[in-house]
């Protein structure tokens, strides 16, 4: 299980999203932070984070514009 505590860990780019990854209202304010007002979760974007341990916060974003853009 995941030492980091989802709820209430700083997070930057540099995080490795874990197995004990949870989507939280804390990774929602740091996805909000790097990408703005225009971020929601979304289902292909909630499998990527959980079948991707080992990825970084920093690689979430880039895959969520990649989502983002393809969905338009």
């Amino acid at each position: 299980m995941s030492g980091l505590d989802w709820h209430s860990a700083p997070l930057d780019d540099a995080t490795v999203i874990d197995e004990g990854y949870r989507s939280t209202q804390n990774v929602r304010r740091y996805f909000k932070s790097r990408m703005g007002d225009d971020f929601s979760m979304n289902r292909p974007f909630m499998a990527w984070m959980k079948d991707n341990p080992g990825q970084t916060l920093g690689t979430a974003c880039d895959v969520w514009r990649t989502i983002k853009s393809a969905a338009k």
